[in-house]
């Protein structure tokens, strides 16, 4: 499928840094795992009102999942889908529990000179459009990260990428947006690929045709309601 997706322009997200882009609704966003390593955070806000933003937390009760699988949406702040996970070749291991790293975290794990990180790269990446954010947001969603639940149903365990080189997903947007992305910097904590905890590139593509046109969900409501 990938050769028949058309785009309108390819970015690349370097290593530890950020970029964010614009999108009509309906277009498309491919987020290709290059190395096959990296962890990508996301965040998405609303383009005629940036003080509507993707929130994990109303996600999670819109599809009643902990993380999302294709079909599924991405829900705002104010309870409207903002983009739906419409296509995913990797093996569907992603995360909507961790905060974003920020300085204080790279603080808290012992750095004692200022480390690159998501949440800094969501701001830089927003500021290249020419969009100031109103507020900060460590709520991201990460694609690829490995965040697994333990057999107690509360612990959770932090492991590597299980992603392979190539692996993408595509994400469309149900309404003109701006979604934003960090090739992730820890290289401390081992969430990147290949046990080596080494950020890699990341690849953006924005497609125009050629992706799945999945039918958009409605909310979930208790049955009997």
């Amino acid at each position: 499928m990938s050769a028949d997706l058309e785009h309108r322009d390819i970015q690349l997200i370097p290593a530890r840094h950020g970029k964010a882009v614009h999108l009509k609704k309906g277009e498309a966003v491919q987020v290709v795992n290059l190395h096959g390593t990296q962890v990508v955070d996301c965040w998405a806000y609303n383009a005629a009102d940036v003080g509507e933003y993707m929130c994990m937390e109303a996600t999670r009760v819109w599809n009643q999942r902990l993380n999302p699988q294709v079909g599924d949406s991405f829900i705002t702040s104010q309870r409207h889908p903002i983009l739906t996970l419409v296509a995913d070749t990797s093996p569907g291991v992603h995360d909507t529990f961790m905060a974003a790293c920020d300085a204080r975290r790279y603080e808290l794990l012992g750095c004692t000179e200022p480390h690159r990180n998501c949440h800094d790269n969501l701001f830089e990446g927003m500021a290249e459009l020419g969009v100031n954010l109103p507020h900060g947001n460590l709520a991201s969603f990460n694609i690829f990260m490995n965040i697994q639940v333990q057999p107690d149903g509360r612990t959770l365990k932090t492991l590597p990428v299980v992603t392979r080189p190539g692996d993408y997903i595509i994400l469309r947007a149900e309404m003109d947006c701006y979604v934003a992305f960090s090739a992730c910097p820890q290289d401390i904590v081992s969430i990147q690929g290949q046990g080596d905890n080494t950020p890699r590139d990341a690849e953006l593509r924005i497609l125009t045709a050629g992706f799945p046109q999945v039918k958009l969900q409605g909310a979930w409501v208790p049955e009997g309601v």
